[in-house]
């Protein structure tokens, strides 16, 4: 593994196309939300790698700040601002500290589930309550795991299928662990990546957050801040600290 993990200059390099979401609507109505809960104060987001969100941000006139374990990542952040650097900390979300006093700390796009140890998951909800002021936010984007939708017994789910990309998940219940197994095809050539994850359930995320003293204040199935329910394939969770 390199120095940036799984997130080298090869998957940087396509990240935004592959993995990051570019709907310019979805991203508008996320940066909305990350702004109202902010209510103005400063906001530092968690893997913020090539500044899908973070930018916006910025560009928004929020003041935003940044922890990336990947160097290639912060590298293609830099590429496209087009204002004032966004002050980003290289390192461990779970661990590495950002100066400031935020209202709001966020991590996005299932990213909770790059740290593939319940303790890992749970220094990052405690790294994050460390980093907020009294009554500040934390929000996590992220699937509700998709077991549901496998036969008993069986441990793979495809979630990708075209003349492009073929994706399978392989899940192992009694660790809930995971990797994400991807194969892109351009013309003869073929790229292929598995990278291992963790997977929680919105409970066990609200149990975390008490260990780091916060409580659950609102859950959404979607950034439009629609009721989360049965059906909901994800959830944005945002918790206050106490």
């Amino acid at each position: 593994m390199s120095r940036d993990g799984y997130f080298d200059e090869r998957i940087a390099e396509t990240y935004d196309q592959n993995h990051g979401g570019n709907d310019p609507a979805l991203i508008r109505q996320t940066v909305d939300c990350l702004i109202d809960l902010s209510d103005g104060g400063e906001i530092l987001e968690f893997a913020v790698g090539t500044g899908r969100i973070a930018i916006p941000l910025a560009e928004r006139s929020a003041l935003v700040k940044g922890i990336e374990l990947s160097s290639a990542m912060v590298e293609k952040l830099r590429a496209k601002e087009t204002s004032a650097p966004i002050e980003v900390v290289i390192g461990d979300m779970t661990s590495v500290r950002v100066a400031g006093n935020f209202s709001l700390v966020f991590l996005v796009f299932n990213t909770i589930d790059n740290l593939t140890t319940q303790q890992a998951q749970v220094a990052c909800f405690k790294n994050a309550a460390l980093h907020l002021a009294s009554g500040g936010r934390f929000l996590v984007e992220t699937q509700v795991p998709p077991i549901q939708k496998m036969g008993f017994g069986e441990t793979m789910l495809a979630f990708a299928s075209d003349l492009r990309h073929f994706g399978v998940d392989v899940f192992d219940l009694a660790t809930q662990t995971y990797r994400s197994n991807h194969v892109w095809m351009d013309d003869d050539r073929h790229t292929h990546v598995s990278i291992p994850f963790r997977y929680a359930w919105p409970s066990e995320l609200d149990l975390m957050a008490e260990i780091a003293g916060m409580k659950l204040e609102f859950r959404w199935s979607d950034w439009d801040r629609s009721p989360f329910d049965h059906l909901s394939g994800k959830h944005v969770s945002v918790w206050r600290k106490l």
